[in-house]
């Protein structure tokens, strides 16, 4: 009797949601990650006569779309929740320095990369350097910001150099590579010209950027507002603490924004950075972060099991060698180069610039890229997209998600001679 699909993918779901909370009491300590057994399994899964359909997200971008968003823009809530550091120019000096000059630098050597290797057109060469740009907050767990700090703890600047960077960094690049995929599709759309160019400053920097930031402030402080020190008589949210909140925080400023034009990635998460920043001590703070990891986790078990479904279901079909050279030039040299370059300058020390440098993860939101511009979009070279973009995740997935656990234990060794100095008050916002 062939089985239901259905009753195959509520066996195969509770397979591996059981897998994402047991593997990483196994991997935490590991050179081994999560996401590396979950795309494993997801390609064991799709291999096996189970009825499950085959997957190929270049002929379903806007499903691919859609459910990437979900998991980005979750992923994105929780990055911002649980940053403990108050903004400031010298505070967040190592991720604007990666922002600035780190991801221009990404974007340009793999534009030149696709477009003088593999023989993409300029706009899809354009388009594989934007999506490839960002640091990713969706598969970056390992190497972020852990919880946010309540209490008196609160009043410490606990966070290290390097996780915060991390953290703060796939927070805003993920917003900040949009104007990026809409050059792309500007120029594949109607070509390059100087109206497309001042269009393209006018509209999709300035405007969206600003609509974006604007629309993550008010939401940020309305939510903060009403849960810290509402108007009149009426009860703050974070008397009766539901974690939910943080999914209408989410839902509220990524619908504003992008109701108005703006970038809802940037609202996301400068709305979850204004609501951690409006009362730091308190533990209402901590239950939004638990419910977002939580359900980001559910979410996040299952894009992963998908992609892997995707690697042996077609994705991959017009991959060529000059696409695996370009991937992993892109993983193993692009993105350490250009975040070397960034930081030269600064005060942080040598292993946390290289740790930074090195760990730029690609993951779902470089999916996510590619599959917005791809939907109602036509790109001569839209099947060799894919394929690299898949190839260089993957690689990310591999390559990192080996290397993170004994990294990080690097940069807590060489961090350790700070360890016993006092900690001093941090500057109240």
């Amino acid at each position: 009797m062939q089985p239901d699909i259905y009753e195959v993918a509520l066996l195969v779901g509770g397979l591996t949601a059981l897998l994402a909370a047991w593997v990483p009491t196994y991997t935490s300590t590991r050179p081994l990650s999560l996401p590396l057994v979950l795309v494993v399994l997801g390609a064991i899964l799709f291999l096996l006569p189970l009825g499950l359909p085959a997957i190929d997200p270049s002929q379903s971008a806007g499903f691919v779309e859609r459910i990437t968003e979900i998991g980005v823009l979750v992923s994105l809530m929780g990055a911002g929740l649980k940053i403990d550091r108050p903004f400031g120019w010298s505070a967040w000096s190592s991720t604007i320095r990666m922002l600035l000059v780190g991801m221009p630098l990404s974007i340009l050597a793999a534009t030149v990369l696709g477009f003088w290797a593999m023989g993409l057109t300029a706009a899809g060469a354009l388009l594989l350097g934007s999506v490839l740009a960002p640091t990713d907050p969706v598969l970056a767990a390992d190497v972020q910001v852990g919880e946010p700090a309540v209490g008196e703890e609160a009043d410490l600047d606990q966070e290290d150099e390097v996780r915060f960077t991390l953290t703060s960094e796939a927070g805003l690049n993920d917003a900040l590579a949009f104007p990026f995929v809409y050059a792309a599709i500007r120029l594949n759309d109607d070509g390059a010209s100087l109206s497309q160019l001042a269009g393209w400053v006018a509209v999709d920097v300035f405007y969206r950027l600003g609509i974006g930031l604007a629309v993550g402030i008010l939401i940020g402080w309305l939510i903060g507002r009403i849960s810290f020190s509402p108007p009149g008589v009426l009860r703050g949210l974070a008397e009766s603490p539901q974690g939910f909140v943080a999914v209408a925080a989410m839902l509220l400023a990524y619908g504003a924004a992008e109701v108005v034009g703006g970038y809802g990635f940037l609202a996301v998460f400068v709305s979850a950075v204004v609501i951690r920043s409006s009362e730091r001590r308190h533990e209402f703070h901590r239950h939004l972060h638990v419910f977002v990891e939580q359900s980001e986790k559910l979410l996040v078990v299952g894009l992963l099991v998908l992609l892997g479904g995707s690697l042996v279901g077609g994705v991959m079909s017009e991959l060529t060698w000059q696409a695996v050279a370009v991937s992993l030039v892109i993983v193993l040299v692009v993105r350490p180069f250009a975040g070397f370059v960034a930081l030269i300058g600064s005060p942080i020390g040598s292993t946390e610039r290289a740790a930074i440098a090195v760990f730029g993860i690609k993951g779902i939101g470089s999916l996510y890229y590619v599959a917005y511009a791809m939907h109602g979009h036509s790109f001569d070279d839209g099947g060799l997209i894919w394929a690299t973009v898949a190839t260089v995740v993957v690689l990310s997935i591999v390559i990192h998600g080996v290397t993170a656990t004994p990294a990080m234990a690097l940069v807590d060794i060489s961090q350790q001679r700070w360890a016993a100095r006092p900690r001093r008050p941090r500057a109240r916002p």
